[in-house]
C-alpha cells in the first residue's frame, strides 16, 4: 500500500514516458521543522519586521517606530518541504518543493505560507525557483535570527541553469528573472525616480565556480544585468535611462581545526542591491548639468558587502556562532538625506542540542542603520530565545 502511495506522489506532474518506468529506486523525503522564536527588542524597528534584524527597517529619523522595548513571539520560521529523486533513462530527476510561514511583500508582518523552493533538475540542467548562483548559502551562520547577515548575497530566484561541473567542486551558469526584489516589493521601488517605471528586457546572467578541498572551499561568483527605466510622466522632462549592473562575490568556508568553521564573504558591484540580503534601491539619481530636458538622470548604485562569522563546536551538544556583517551603499548626490547608506549586523549565541533534531538556545543581536547625509543613525539591541524541532522521513519505492 505504501509503495503504491509513494508511486502516485512521484508520478504527479511527470511525463507519461517517465511515469511508465520502474520506480523501485525512487525516493521521497518529507522534512522540515517547527520553530518558536521569543525575545525582547530594547529599541525601535519597523513592526512588520518585529522578529528580524534588518538595518534597512530601522528608524530613519528619531522616534519613527515608537515605543521602545517590545517582547515578541513568532513561529514564522516553521518550514515544510518535500524532495523526490526519480530515476529516468536520461539520469536522475531531482525535485524540491519547500515553503515556510514568513510573510514578506504584501504579507509583511504576517504568519502565512511563503514559497521558498520550487525547483527541479535533470542531469546538468535545472529550472525553477532556488538559490541564485550568485549566492553562497553556506556563508549563512549557525544562528537563530531569521533574516541573516545584512552584507550577504541572499536571493532565491526563478531561473534556468546549466551545471557542467557538479559535486563538491562545481560550475554553474543561470539565466534569472530580472527586476525582482529580495523582499518581494514592487519593481518600481528599486528605482528612485518619480514617474519612472523599471523595464527589464533581458534576463540576468549569473555564474559560480566552487573549488572544494579538505580545508573547506573557495567560491567565485558573478552576475551581470541590464537595467532600463522609462519615464511615464507627461511633463517636459525625460528621465528615462539605462545602466549595466554587475557584481562579483568571493566566499569561503575555512575549517580551522576540528571545532571551528569560518564563514566569509566579500561582494562588490553596482546595481545589484536586490540580490543582497538587506539593501534598498538599485538605482539612484544625480545631476545632469547642461541638459534642460533631462536635468537629472539615474545611475546604478555601487555597494560593498562583507560577512565574517565563526561557528564553534564546544561538544556534541553545545555550539556557538559569533560574527559581523556590513553593507555600504555609495549613494548618488541627489538621494534624500535620510536615504539608507550603511547597515551593520552582529550576533553571538549559545545553542544546545539535547537530542537529534531538537535545538534550543539564546542569542544576542545588534543592528545599526546609518543615513546618507543627515548624520542620523539608529541601533537595535535584542535578545532571542528559540526552540526548534526538526523532522525528516525518507520513503523508498521498494519499501
Amino acid at each position: 500500500m505504501r509503495t503504491r502511495l509513494l508511486a502516485s506522489v512521484l508520478l504527479c506532474g511527470l511525463p507519461l514516458s517517465l511515469a511508465a518506468q520502474d520506480l523501485s529506486e525512487s525516493k521521497l523525503e518529507v522534512y522540515g521543522f517547527v520553530m518558536l522564536d521569543a525575545g525582547y527588542n530594547v529599541d525601535q524597528s519597523d513592526p512588520d519586521w518585529f522578529d528580524a534584524v534588518r538595518p534597512t527597517k530601522l528608524p530613519s529619523f528619531e522616534n519613527q517606530f515608537p515605543p521602545d522595548g517590545n517582547a515578541f513571539f513568532s513561529a514564522r520560521q516553521t518550514r515544510f518541504g518535500v524532495r523526490a529523486n526519480v530515476p529516468t533513462p536520461v539520469g536522475e530527476l531531482k525535485t524540491t518543493f519547500e515553503f515556510e510561514l514568513y510573510g514578506v511583500g504584501v504579507d509583511a508582518g504576517q504568519t502565512t505560507f511563503r514559497l521558498r523552493h520550487a525547483y527541479g533538475e535533470l542531469g546538468h540542467f535545472g529550472a525553477g525557483q532556488t538559490w541564485s548562483p550568485f549566492m553562497d548559502i553556506d556563508v549563512f551562520p549557525n544562528s537563530l535570527e531569521y533574516w541573516g547577515p545584512t552584507g550577504m548575497v541572499f536571493f532565491r530566484n526563478l531561473q534556468v541553469r546549466w551545471m557542467p561541473i557538479q559535486g563538491d567542486s562545481r560550475l554553474t551558469f543561470a539565466l534569472e528573472r530580472p527586476g525582482a526584489s529580495a523582499d518581494q516589493g514592487l519593481v518600481a521601488d528599486r528605482i528612485e525616480l518619480q514617474d519612472v517605471k523599471g523595464h527589464f528586457p533581458l534576463p540576468d546572467l549569473s555564474g559560480e565556480y566552487r573549488r572544494a578541498a579538505k580545508w573547506g572551499y573557495v567560491e567565485l561568483a558573478g552576475i551581470v544585468r541590464y537595467i532600463e527605466w522609462e519615464d511615464q510622466g507627461t511633463d517636459e522632462f525625460d528621465l528615462g535611462g539605462d545602466a549595466v549592473g554587475w557584481g562579483v562575490s568571493l566566499s569561503s568556508n575555512l575549517k580551522l581545526g576540528k571545532q571551528d568553521l569560518a564563514r566569509l564573504q566579500a561582494v562588490y558591484g553596482e546595481g545589484v542591491q536586490n540580490y543582497m540580503n538587506d539593501a534598498p534601491q538599485d538605482v539612484g539619481i544625480k545631476r545632469n548639468p547642461g541638459n534642460p530636458t533631462s536635468p537629472v538622470k539615474g545611475e546604478a548604485l555601487p555597494l560593498l558587502g562583507v560577512v565574517a562569522f565563526l561557528d564553534h563546536t564546544w561538544s556534541s551538544k553545545f555550539t556557538s556562532s559569533i560574527g559581523y556583517s556590513m553593507i555600504d551603499i555609495d549613494n548618488s548626490e541627489l538621494q534624500a538625506p535620510d536615504a539608507f547608506h550603511r547597515g551593520q549586523y552582529a550576533l553571538g549565541n549559545v545553542l544546545f542540542t539535547p537530542a537529534p533534531g531538537v535545538t534550543t538556545g539564546v542569542e544576542f543581536q545588534w543592528g545599526q542603520r546609518e543615513n546618507f547625509s543627515d548624520d542620523f543613525t539608529s541601533d537595535v539591541f535584542r535578545v532571542q530565545f528559540s526552540f526548534k524541532y526538526a523532522f525528516s522521513k525518507t520513503f523508498s519505492g521498494g519499501s
